[in-house]
């Protein structure tokens, strides 16, 4: 060990030299930058330093100095990607500083001993966010976010790209003086003088974040208080550490009894059950070496099976003028440097190979010790830092070598496609769609262009264009029209003349530099599945068959309008209202059932049902296995015939000429013994009716057919003129549900029992289904707590062929497979909590632009054709988890789960237990789409998955992956034919398999430690080639060869 103390380091005045608050080392191990109380950052050559004994040394031993603060420098830090550098003094600004490439002035200020700066060190920014003296600094270990502590007692986070502040946190109640990050880059810890250490949980934010982006980020993890109880407030700093293998955190300033101490504190459960004693005074500061060591040389005697032998090096200072270096392995300390100081010790900083420590002190002085190789052990490669972070779900470092040249060349086209859908995004923003390398070509990220018709204004045939603007005036021309238009004479009310303001718009120069908005008309060829899939939802809307007043009119009940006298007409006042009816809680909207919107109370008589009695339910229904309520039989039942259905595009002049739907109307007799009356009108006018000899409790109908059922358990159907489609359906107990769509009719009882009939083919989808699984009938009958409330029934949904969807009241949502006789669940709370890919945009192909594959654009021939198998099952997965967010989140059942959620992240075992819930929760997606044969969700569902699996490096998942997509290639010939990923078909879920396997090489192809794997594929698809004009091709997969 040696200790380097050169005179001429140090923050020296005219008549004393100031004390030196902070140093930290550069990334590279380069450069030596301290802060003192001359109001100077200094940047020193660490190679100077180790040679201050070599007299033949003459290289610049002061690289730069800047003074740009007004007071005390307290803290001074070097960002992770070597690109910036922060100082924060008590002047309560933050500046931050870049290195220039350009040469610095070689002249000495004037009046000052300072030499002449070597690097040219500029102020990059200069951030004002505290109130009081910014105490300490510390990066993010991904250059994300900046976080600096004062003492107004707040934590300041700010962007490390654009250096906007993001959240401001006032959890402390005193000053706050230390700082350190997680090395797994999922926490961040406090220290302040309310004798607390306080641990944050966050996400690292994108380069473009913004304030608002960050409401729900930074959330406070836990408080640690225990080992700080008693701890002086004398201390300068509490400048805290985070071990390199992520375990465990050093915090200064604790006490442990009466003895000051180190308190260490374990990552998993947050408890301080070690202390590092030894210290005669407070402690100020402590920090781990970044690497990571051997005990024993691990050339001579390599660590046994299971062990790894690795342990963590830990320096530790303060006022006691001691410097203390100890390690994992032992009680003791390895290294004791009494009174390497004459002052209290203010900060430590290791050199990047974990072999040299720097400390300032406030007696001005800066002390280098230097250790040999095996003093503090023998130092391990930086990958095992990677590993022992990987199971906190640490970032990858990954980037790695290329394999080969074929996979630079996939790699290249991989980030062309980003960067491509990265440039399309922003055109689209700013309202330029005009694209920028190849004019003649009318598209953008990688789509050939689409034939356009009717007008449309980026067509490319010459009857499509618009008409030529005018020719462009010249410059004397638009001068003279600006003139006359700043000159503009008005004459105001009271007569004074005044010069009208000139709009910059309007003068004509050019274009307004804010986003334009762009109108596309309604004869646009781009089809709308690809551009608004979330527009389109592949379910029936049910419908509560109540009139006008809904739900409120059952409570109510009926009030009726009293008769008019004959010539009192004319004696009415204008302003007299008449009797007010039920004000409606649920209403037939566009997508079914809603909340009725908050309106004015209408005047006049709202006509109301009437209440007339409960069904006859047969009393053996009391000892079913399931039973659901049965409707009660109301006086008057309404059903239009396509209320909610959006109608085609047309003008206001035609949409105003539609005529009204046509309503199927049911009334049943206030004497049960009368039969009841059902009958259709349009307008009015009566098309057709009938009666029934039972109460009528529901109906429903389309295009196709209508359907009624009877309180006795019948189901009567009719064509839509009325005729009788078949004899009356006779079911087990009496409809509870009843839906229809296209020539499907569904049909739940209230025992359970779903049917499902096909009228065009009087045939079954399936035999009837109970629904008692999708209930919790086993869970919540063998409850150890006595009787639990079961699920209900929210609603029951059709697709276009004839599958049936269901949503219970405790947010999960249900599919019934046919072909494998079973319930599936699409959705439930548990994705709602642990996964992070819940309420992500999902449903728009603009998701898709974040990869190198980009939307699909349908071919204009066979639209037609497609369009209906396009739409099978579209929208439903991202339905159903809108309603669990809805039925779960937003009405406050979450706290329960997201409370075991919270503790499992804190145990030992559950550190990668985020990124599995959320790679679970894609292949969830991707199987329920493949299930429900939903084709553009499918699809994005594959490439979210594909990225993520990707990021993390799974390889088995990721080699399956492809193995999957080129379906028998690899398979036995001699296997059975499977469905789905088994199948030996060239289509998946409607996708060309090839298509498939192309966009998913195209993601992966960025990846280089998944190259031998993604570059074998790449060449069965003849994406690779060694021409370098074929990687300029158009859509970045059908290259050149």
């Amino acid at each position: 060990m040696h200790l380097i103390k050169p005179s001429w380091l140090s923050h020296s005045g005219e008549q004393k030299d100031f004390e030196v608050y902070s140093c930290h080392i550069s990334p590279d191990g380069k450069r030596l930058a301290t802060a003192g109380g001359d109001g100077h950052v200094r940047v020193w050559s660490t190679e100077s330093i180790y040679n201050a004994n070599d007299s033949t040394y003459t290289k610049p031993r002061q690289l730069c100095h800047m003074s740009h603060h007004l007071g005390t420098i307290h803290s001074v830090r070097f960002s992770p990607n070597n690109r910036y550098l922060a100082s924060g003094a008590d002047d309560k600004i933050i500046c931050i500083y870049q290195l220039d490439s350009s040469p610095a002035s070689h002249t000495a200020s004037f009046g000052t001993n300072e030499p002449p700066p070597v690097e040219n060190w500029k102020t990059h920014k200069r951030l004002v966010g505290h109130e009081n003296d910014v105490q300490d600094l510390a990066w993010s270990h991904d250059n994300s976010i900046l976080v600096s502590v004062g003492l107004d007692s707040k934590v300041v986070v700010w962007s490390g790209h654009s250096f906007e502040k993001l959240k401001v946190l006032s959890g402390h109640q005193s000053h706050v003086k230390g700082i350190t990050f997680d090395p797994a880059n999922k926490y961040f810890a406090t220290a302040s003088d309310d004798r607390t250490i306080k641990i944050f949980r966050f996400t690292s934010p994108p380069p473009n974040a913004t304030q608002h982006d960050m409401i729900n980020n930074f959330v406070l993890e836990t408080t640690i208080s225990s080992p700080f109880k008693s701890s002086p407030l004398t201390t300068y700093f509490r400048r805290c550490s985070w071990s390199p293998d992520g375990n465990h955190i050093a915090a200064a300033n604790a006490v442990n009894g009466p003895v000051s101490s180190v308190a260490i504190i374990e990552r998993a459960n947050w408890d301080s059950e070690i202390n590092l004693i030894g210290h005669e005074g407070p402690t100020e500061v402590c920090m781990f070496s970044p690497r990571l060591f051997y005990t024993k040389n691990p050339a001579e005697s390599p660590p046994a099976n299971g062990s790894s032998g690795l342990v963590t090096v830990i320096a530790s200072a303060g006022q006691d003028k001691t410097l203390s270096i100890w390690n994992t392995n032992t009680s003791r300390p390895l290294v004791i440097v009494q009174d390497v100081a004459s002052k209290s010790i203010s900060d430590l900083a290791w050199t990047p190979d974990g072999q040299t420590l720097f400390a300032s002190s406030l007696d001005g002085g800066i002390v280098a010790v230097k250790f040999e190789t095996g003093e503090l052990g023998w130092v391990a490669k930086s990958e095992e830092n990677d590993k022992a972070l990987q199971k906190y779900g640490g970032p990858r470092k990954g980037m790695g070598l290329a394999e080969d040249v074929d996979g630079l060349q996939l790699e290249n086209v991989s980030k062309e496609g980003e960067l491509r859908g990265a440039e399309s995004r922003m055109g689209a923003l700013m309202g330029d769609f005009e694209p920028t390398e190849k004019p003649e070509v009318a598209a953008t990220n990688g789509v050939k262009p689409v034939v356009v018709k009717n007008g449309e204004t980026n067509g490319d045939t010459e009857h499509n264009k618009p008409p030529a603007p005018p020719a462009e005036e010249s410059a004397d021309k638009t001068a003279e029209r600006i003139a006359e238009l700043k000159n503009r004479v008005t004459i105001t009310k009271d007569g004074k003349k005044r010069v009208a303001p000139l709009l910059v718009s309007s003068s004509g120069t050019g274009q307004s530099s804010l986003p334009q908005s762009q109108l596309v008309g309604a004869g646009s060829a781009k089809p709308a599945p690809n551009d608004t899939p979330q527009t389109i939802l592949d379910l029936s809307k049910p419908f509560d068959g109540l009139p006008r007043g809904g739900i409120a009119a059952l409570l109510l009940g009926n009030k009726r309008k009293l008769a008019v006298v004959e010539g009192d007409e004319e004696e009415e006042h204008a302003d007299k209202r008449a009797a007010v009816g039920p004000i409606p809680v649920l209403v037939n909207g566009v997508g079914g059932l809603e909340p009725a919107p908050l309106s004015a109370p209408a005047h006049g008589v709202v006509p109301t049902p009437e209440f007339l009695r409960p069904a006859v339910v047969n009393p053996v229904i009391t000892v079913a296995q399931l039973r659901l309520a049965v409707p009660k039989v109301r006086s008057h039942i309404l059903r239009p015939l396509q209320k909610g259905v959006l109608q085609e595009e047309s003008t206001l002049e035609e949409a105003s000429k539609t005529p009204e739907n046509i309503v199927l109307e049911a009334k049943n007799p206030a004497v049960s013994r009368d039969p009841s009356h059902i009958m259709a009108s349009k307008r009015g006018a009566l098309l057709w009716q009938d009666y029934l000899p039972r109460a009528i409790i529901l109906v429903t109908g389309n295009k196709n057919f209508w359907a009624a059922a009877c309180e006795d358990g019948s189901v009567h159907t009719w064509t839509p003129a009325g005729r009788r489609l078949m004899n009356a359906i006779i079911l087990e107990s009496q409809p509870v549900i009843l839906e229809s769509r296209d020539n499907w009719l569904l049909c739940i009882t209230s025992v359970g029992l779903c049917h499902i009939f096909n009228l065009k083919t009087m045939s079954a989808a399936h035999p009837p289904v109970s629904m008692a699984p999708i209930l919790d009938i086993a869970m919540t009958s063998l409850s150890n707590h006595g009787t639990t409330v079961g699920p209900g029934v929210t609603s029951a949904h059709l697709n276009s062929i004839g599958a049936v969807v269901v949503t219970l009241s405790n947010g999960d949502g249900f599919y019934y497979s046919a072909s494998m006789c079973a319930w599936q669940r699409l959705s439930e709370s548990w994705w709602a909590v642990g996964s992070q890919y819940w309420n992500s945009n999902d449903s728009s192909v603009s998701a898709l632009q974040t990869t190198a594959v980009g939307p699909v654009t349908a071919s204009t021939s066979g639209k037609s054709a497609e369009t209906a198998e396009t739409n099978v099952s579209a929208g439903i997965i991202p339905f159903l988890e809108r309603h669990t967010t809805t039925e779960f989140l937003l009405k406050g059942r979450a706290y329960t789960l997201q409370r075991l959620v919270k503790v499992l992240l804190a145990k030992d075992g559950y550190e990668r237990f985020e990124s599995t819930v959320s790679i679970a929760h894609l292949e969830n997606r991707i199987a329920g789409a493949l299930a429900l044969g939903s084709k553009e969700e499918f699809r994005l569902y594959l490439f979210m998955y594909t990225k993520r699996i990707g990021a993390e490096g799974l390889k088995s998942k990721v080699e399956e992956l492809l193995n999957s997509l080129l379906g028998g290639v690899l398979q036995d010939g001699n296997a059975d034919e499977g469905k789905g990923w088994f199948s030996k078909q060239d289509v998946l879920c409607g996708w060309d398999r090839k298509d498939l396997l192309k966009g998913v090489v195209l993601i992966l192809g960025k990846f280089r430690d998944l190259q031998r794997l993604t570059v074998q594929y790449a060449r069965i698809l003849d994406m690779t080639s060694h021409d370098e004009d074929s990687a300029n091709g158009i859509d970045g997969m059908d290259l050149e060869e």
